[in-house]
């Protein structure tokens, strides 16, 4: 990593307040910007989040927001309306408030004496969200976009739902994390020592679980439909740079942003990584220079400079070489590819035939299975990925390919087609595409599933009539991945997968015929081809911030089982940072622990639990302290939840909020 401390045009940094179209809430902004930008003005670049420029985000904000004003931009951090130091109170997320707000602030930032008028927007996750939906709205200042680790579908490719079913680990872990987000305060620092309480005693009365709403949606209706820009690409009028990696939950939306969006706009780039900016090293890498990426598309839409990035391939792909099974690689071997189209004219579908057996095989999973799926969000942890998957394997039923005889690369999203009866009108079906090598050693490659009730359309449940054979088809997560000559590619079919699928209420079974199913493979041909090539990654100087790790730091993710109950749990840390202290004085701790528990015989038994602590210092007069905690659990008609907050200032009880609440299970 290449750390930059001088840049061609000096930078200065200010605090702003952002007026909103309401005329009473501002948004609280960081800007940097070139000294001289009135004199000679420049376009400006918004990342915009509910996730606290003052702290939460403050390290990754200082490695690209000054460099953008350093190469001649602008760089703009706002907090969201009711979170980190802006005013008004927290809504649901990307609402119509938010997007509206985003809109203002855009159009602000154009207006501005030192703009000129050409507005971009980039961020990663919640922030690539909102890009591509504040472009669907077409702002007319806003000319370009990057959108990172995001999605254009927001029921079937987000935290909430996939293939239709419930994510039990991101359902709740997710709404729980938010929950607590929501319930920060203010920096008084920021908003003044008179207006930091009741500032926050507002919010935390405002104060309602995501949770509630996502599982009164279990169908794809119009709540999930707003925001999700895949109703109407042709709506975005920006240029978009949409990146991805194979490790990220998101990066199917890549692949659909290429494929239908002009090829005059948009580049696609996927990588390794998991949820994560690609320059921040964090495994698996290798990393990229990705602000010297995005700076050839500002410079090309937002300045009007012929940087050559529109004669980049529509996309660029990272495809792995084949590894043994591990829960975290420093550095992931492969190479880059480029397609000048997508779907590529390389690549060709491989039909491979799950057996030849015409007698149906029973798949009939334990309630466990799924224990060793890995961390929906891979953060550059070291327990994030998948482990060995022998395990997973002998709890499903598997269907092994003859030792391949050359080398196979498969780039996009696979298939699966499989005729099938279930024993029950509702049951999941799970399938997993593995890598498996002569020493036994099973490499998950990608894996889908379908909520059967959603298997003729995500907006409406239709129940499975036992005894009743049919065809399902659905698509497993796109991936860049090679199988060596001497492996098996192994089709492990389950019909549980817990905790990333929250079971149905009844045991179940599955009769699946080999024969009649199939998988197929997007196979891109082999050849010579121009090399791809990206700088080595480069940030402006890190932030001087002192973190504190625990003397005795609890696993990651530990896996327990209770023999004689039957009984297995998961416990989760998902170590998004921890505690640390920031250069103005301001100690940050955070401490969070997901806990999910199920029996192998009894999918009623399923239970998660997402606990937070959160405390804010600074000197003798700021002291804030959060705890909060999500439930969830069902019965075989409704989902159950409870969750409550308590917030304490210099160690007195500001608020204390508990909600109880039960939804039936339309579909879940």
């Amino acid at each position: 990593m290449k750390y930059r401390e001088q840049f061609d045009r000096q930078v200065v940094r200010e605090d702003v307040w952002i007026p909103t179209r309401d005329g009473r809430t501002r948004l609280h902004a960081r800007i940097w910007r070139p000294v001289d930008a009135e004199s000679d003005p420049v376009p400006a670049l918004l990342e915009y989040l509910p996730y606290r420029k003052s702290d939460w985000t403050a390290p990754r904000d200082a490695q690209r927001h000054p460099w953008y004003a350093g190469h001649g931009y602008a760089s703009v951090r706002v907090d969201i309306r009711g979170h980190g130091d802006s005013e008004g109170l927290p809504g649901d997320e990307y609402d119509a408030q938010e997007l509206a707000d985003g809109v203002d602030v855009v159009n602000w930032l154009a207006g501005q004496p030192w703009c000129t008028g050409k507005v971009g927007m980039f961020g990663i996750s919640w922030g690539g969200f909102n890009s591509l939906q504040i472009a669907a709205l077409a702002p007319e200042p806003l000319k370009a976009i990057v959108t990172v680790c995001s999605t254009d579908d927001r029921y079937d490719n987000d935290v909430h739902y996939t293939g239709g079913a419930v994510l039990g680990i991101d359902m709740l872990a997710w709404a729980g994390t938010m929950l607590a987000f929501a319930a920060r305060p203010p920096d008084p620092a920021s908003v003044g020592e008179d207006r930091w309480l009741p500032m926050w005693r507002e919010r935390l009365d405002a104060l309602e679980p995501f949770l509630h709403t996502w599982l009164d949606h279990q169908q794809r209706d119009d709540y999930w439909k707003h925001g999700s820009v895949c109703e109407d690409c042709t709506a975005i009028d920006a240029a978009v740079l949409a990146v991805g990696g194979w490790n990220d939950p998101y990066r199917d939306t890549v692949l659909r942003l290429v494929e239908h969006l002009p090829g005059d706009r948009v580049r696609g780039i996927v990588g390794p990584w998991s949820h994560q900016y690609p320059d921040r090293g964090l495994p698996p890498g290798p990393a990229i220079g990705f602000l010297q990426e995005t700076l050839r598309w500002w410079d090309q839409h937002l300045k009007g400079i012929d940087t050559g990035v529109m004669g980049e391939p529509l996309l660029r792909a990272w495809i792995t070489d084949p590894v043994p099974p591990a829960t975290s690689y420093d550095v992931l071997p492969g190479r880059w590819v480029g397609d000048v189209k997508w779907p590529s004219q390389k690549i060709s579908w491989e039909s491979w035939p799950l057996g030849a057996g015409a007698e149906p095989v029973l798949v009939r999973s334990p309630q466990h299975t799924g224990l060793d799926a890995g961390r929906f969000f891979p953060f550059g942890n070291a327990s994030d990925l998948p482990p060995d998957q022998r395990e997973e394997d002998g709890r499903s039923v598997c269907f092994d390919s003859e030792p391949v005889t050359e080398r196979v690369e498969i780039l996009g999203r696979p298939r699966v087609r499989l005729r099938l009866d279930s024993a029950t009108p509702r049951a999941h079906v799970v399938a997993r595409l593995c890598d498996v090598a002569p020493d036994g050693s099973s490499t998950l490659v990608t894996r889908g599933v379908l909520n059967l009730l959603s298997r003729h359309g995500r907006d409406r449940a239709v129940e499975w009539t036992p005894g009743t054979y049919e065809d399902v088809e659905f698509e497993l997560t796109g991936i860049g991945y090679a199988i060596p000559p001497g492996h098996r590619i192994r089709v492990a079919v389950s019909d549980t997968y817990w905790p990333w699928v929250w079971p149905h209420g009844e045991c179940g079974e599955l009769w699946v015929v080999p024969s009649e199913s199939v998988v197929q493979l997007p196979v891109r041909e082999r050849g010579s081809e121009p090399p791809i090539r990206f700088e080595e990654p480069e940030q402006a100087v890190p932030l001087d911030v002192t973190y504190h790790r625990p003397a005795e730091p609890t696993p990651e993710r530990l896996v327990t089982h209770d023999v004689a109950k039957g009984e297995w749990t998961l416990e989760v840390d998902p170590n998004y940072g921890g505690s640390r202290t920031y250069p103005d004085g301001l100690r940050y701790e955070e401490s969070a622990r997901e806990t999910y528990r199920i029996r192998s015989d009894d999918p009623l038994s399923a239970h998660a639990v997402s606990e937070w602590r959160i405390r804010l210092r600074r000197g003798d007069d700021y002291d804030a302290e959060i705890m909060a905690r999500t439930e969830l659990r069902a019965t075989a008609a409704n989902f159950v939840m409870d969750s409550r907050v308590e917030a304490r200032a210099n160690g007195e009880t500001v608020a204390e909020r508990a909600w109880h609440r039960t939804t039936p299970r339309t579909s879940g």
